[in-house]
């Protein structure tokens, strides 16, 4: 094995997980190959702790193989989750469509025992967050609206995939198949209420209770189901040539596809990193989307039948992230995809809720509008009324 990059003064214990993580891709192409497959020049592209990311050049094989991978490398399985499975059948799914229905990274190899896989290179096209946090609104605004069309072709080509990706995942030895947001979208519903109560002395009433336990009973039996990269994240989207390419499948899934159509009415839910959009931004994204999935879904044309269910959605996110930040949410909690002026995590919170109390009025769901009202008051009240006031991001002042 090479290894040529990185300067000469850093300790080489300080890169004992990346040095491993390329020596176990070497050893797996070859293996897969037959013959021997050397690598060099690896340049870490993350990881967030959870998994090792390289780029690396291929720097002899006998073989037709690109000049550079990507080599992914996850630590073991905690409890009932394990990110290796779902990114590795998630590749294993979307590699299988067509080059042309193709939004993500090839999977080249992938190896249970070596918990890695070896992706494609897309190079190093700006992420959909640099597009963001610049100075270009222009290209801001094409960034958010190629993530909405990439979304909904991903959804339209992956529809009715269950069984497969159920399948891929039995293979691969994983005992859960499940979306894993849905079991913490369970255990928000049972425990926000209460948490609730005790930090800001909110009640949530019987009827909103009963309109989330709805959305998630609908979205548990919903028929409208495709491929989800589950989480996301502008990090996780790399706005090339061809459009928005999806990259990061710990936790992908097939699942309602409404559910990821509301991360375009309040963008990002499942990060603490974002800023604001301009007015009529998201109605633009949802647009686009609707577009896509139209000729699979025709029923998401209809209003009557798509804002309710896209209103259910978004406020089991809305309730999930509230559920995972409140306990935490007076703490300086930056993650590694929050630039250092990134807005409160209160200011984020609070302005998913004044969203929701306004989609709601707009639907006539007027209880959970109280509700969001509510919340809303409480945490103006804690946090000062600008933390209702979530400023736009940098390309879009």
């Amino acid at each position: 094995m090479e290894i040529t990059a990185g300067p000469a003064d850093v300790d080489d214990a300080d890169h004992s997980d990346l040095l491993a993580a390329v020596a176990a891709a070497e050893s797996v192409l070859s293996g897969r190959f037959g013959a021997q497959v050397r690598l060099a020049d690896p340049e870490r592209l993350g990881g967030a702790g959870r998994s090792v990311v390289v780029r690396v050049r291929v720097a002899a094989t006998p073989f037709s193989l690109p000049r550079t991978l990507v080599v992914k490398r996850y630590p073991s399985a905690v409890a009932d989750r394990d990110p290796f499975a779902h990114e590795a059948v998630s590749h294993k799914l979307l590699t299988a469509l067509p080059g042309e229905d193709r939004l993500t990274p090839e999977l080249v190899a992938q190896d249970s025992a070596e918990r890695l896989v070896v992706l494609e290179d897309l190079g190093k096209a700006p992420r959909l967050a640099e597009k963001l946090l610049g100075s270009d609104a222009r290209a801001a605004e094409r960034g958010l609206l190629s993530w909405a069309h990439a979304m909904g072709r991903l959804h339209a080509t992956t529809a009715g995939r269950d069984a497969d990706f159920d399948a891929l995942m039995r293979r691969q030895g994983s005992q859960c198949c499940a979306d894993p947001i849905a079991v913490d979208v369970h255990a928000a519903l049972a425990g926000l209420p209460t948490l609730l109560a005790e930090a800001w002395d909110v009640d949530t009433p019987g009827p909103v209770v009963e309109f989330a336990e709805q959305a998630v009973r609908g979205f548990g039996t919903s028929r409208r189901r495709a491929f989800s990269p589950s989480t996301s994240c502008p990090d996780n989207h790399l706005v090339t040539s061809k459009g928005v390419r999806f990259l990061d499948f710990e936790g992908g899934c097939v699942r309602d596809i409404v559910f990821d159509a509301a991360c375009l009415r309040v963008p990002f839910p499942s990060c603490w990193c974002p800023y604001g959009l301009p007015a009529g931004m998201s109605e633009a994204m949802v647009a686009a989307w609707r577009a896509e999935v139209g000729g699979v879904w025709p029923d998401l044309d209809d209003d009557a039948i798509f804002l309710p269910k896209l209103l259910e959605a978004q406020l089991l996110w809305v309730w999930l992230s509230t559920w995972r930040g409140l306990p935490r949410l007076d703490l300086a909690l930056p993650s590694g995809h929050r630039p250092l002026d990134s807005p409160p995590r209160s200011t984020v919170l609070a302005s998913r809720w004044v969203r929701l109390r306004a989609d709601a009025l707009a639907l006539g769901v007027k209880p959970v509008a109280a509700h969001a009202e509510a919340v809303v008051d409480a945490l103006v009240g804690r946090y000062g009324h600008a933390s209702a006031e979530l400023p736009l991001y940098p390309a879009f002042r």
